[in-house]
């Protein structure tokens, strides 16, 4: 795919479930793609690539600033195709906001039954770090820390299973619903981080075994990156794995140089993509992905302090 959007988008589709379905820790309550997608997605994706336009009109009527906003356009693209979307992004409450259903899905089951369905979408990055101090009842998930130390994806995920996937079921919601709602199920994709010595079992963390995954490394570290053809993904080019014009890229000093500056300024984490300029097709893409982190990130981790 050569439209950024539309690589971003198969790449929703496409990739691998972040979190293990069948994973105790869930509760049962982990949605999945899987039966959503197939030949004819990939036949709909290759058209929609050779003419975007429709997307882009989409994404250009509904402005947005965050990476999380950004996907659920996309999903909600997708469903609308498929036909099974009856509402996205629908705020409860009136006076003060109670919650707001990403996702109200129809669904047929196997008897025919048009059911309606509740799903909360995320779009998360966590790293891999085991001396993270701030561990609490979520198990291993704890050390799977945001790159600006916000959270956790045991944290994360404690939100989404006790309280937001519960918002069918206060009052202020039921004038939302065209019937009751029959399941309600996180859909959660994203990358995980981790040193190239330190790779836990995926079954301790309650992630698939086949995750999207890359390494991350402090900015002193950063020197030891591999490869000859660099970039700088910015927060919204964070999903597929990237695809540039070789000269586009950052070699060696310049990508160096280019963090000096950043974190002279900026404390927050940067994504660079390792590219591969071999290929048939004339473009460089992506062959590994890495966080640099501060310098002093572990030890900010260990004490629970947030990076602004």
């Amino acid at each position: 795919m050569k439209d950024p959007h539309v690589r971003a988008l198969a790449w929703l589709l496409d990739s691998p479930d972040l979190l293990d379905a069948q994973a105790p820790q869930w509760q049962g309550k982990v949605a999945t793609l899987f039966g959503h997608h197939g030949e004819a997605a990939d036949a709909w994706l290759t058209e929609l690539d050779a003419d975007p336009s429709a997307l882009h009109a989409i994404l250009d009527s509904h402005p947005f600033a965050r990476l999380g906003r950004y996907a659920e356009q996309l999903m909600a693209f997708f469903f609308r195709r498929l036909g099974v979307l009856y509402a996205h992004g629908v705020q409860v409450g009136t006076d003060q906001t109670v919650g707001e259903f990403d996702f109200l899905l129809w669904h047929t089951d196997s008897a025919g039954a048009r059911t309606l369905l509740h799903w909360e979408f995320a779009t998360k990055f966590y790293l891999f770090e085991a001396n993270q101090a701030q561990r609490q009842s979520g198990g291993d998930a704890e050390y799977l820390v945001g790159p600006n130390l916000a959270d956790t994806l045991g944290a994360k995920m404690r939100k989404i299973l006790v309280r937001q996937l519960s918002l069918s079921e206060h009052p202020a919601a039921q004038a939302h619903l065209p019937q009751a709602i029959d399941a309600a199920q996180a859909l959660i994709k994203g990358w995980l981080f981790y040193r190239h010595d330190d790779f836990p079992s995926p079954a301790t963390l309650g992630v698939s075994t086949d995750h999207c995954r890359g390494f991350w490394m402090t900015l002193d570290e950063a020197a030891s990156l591999r490869g000859e053809c660099f970039l700088i993904l910015p927060r919204l080019s964070w999903l597929a794995p990237a695809c540039a014009q070789p000269d586009a890229c950052l070699n060696q000093e310049q990508l160096r140089a280019a963090l000096d500056m950043h974190f002279a300024v900026d404390a927050a984490a940067v994504m660079v993509a390792t590219l591969d300029t071999a290929g048939e097709t004339g473009m460089a893409l992506e062959s590994e992905r890495t966080f640099i982190v501060p310098n002093d990130w572990r030890g900010r981790a260990a004490a629970g302090i947030s990076v602004k």
